[in-house]
């Protein structure tokens, strides 16, 4: 199960790298500052949320829960809707991915109150 979490998580973080690297090179000149300002904010928050899905990982490593598969979840569905409509917003004039980016904000901040439960709920495996 914590592969799983592992594998979302490196993916995550390679589009994030690839998605810095296009917001620096290939839009800086074509984007307004506050577009690009908004596209950066995207991809840092997918870089965090890519190394906390490692940190699912690791606690699903030790001992699996609800809480922990919960918080992978959620971190997951947050990227896709904070970072991806912060794309979108900056990449085109769809106004209606506006509204997306609290949901997936809000999501990211439900899947590290789960990652907290999990973590108050993890035991040591014996050596």
């Amino acid at each position: 199960m914590h592969r799983k979490w592992i594998v979302i998580a490196a993916v995550l973080g390679l589009i994030g790298v690839a998605a810095g690297a296009f917001g620096a090179h290939a839009l800086k000149a074509r984007i307004s500052p506050d577009k690009l300002a908004s596209f950066e904010v995207g991809v840092r928050y997918q870089m965090v949320h890519a190394l906390a899905l490692l940190a699912v990982a690791w606690v699903m490593s030790i001992q699996p829960s609800r809480a922990a598969a919960a918080a992978g979840v959620c971190m997951t569905v947050g990227v896709a809707l904070f970072s991806g409509s912060l794309y979108g917003l900056s990449l085109t004039e769809q106004r209606w991915l506006g509204p997306v980016t609290p949901i997936g904000g809000t999501l990211m901040i439900v899947g590290w109150l789960m990652l907290a439960i999990a973590g108050t709920k993890t035991r040591r495996k014996a050596a």
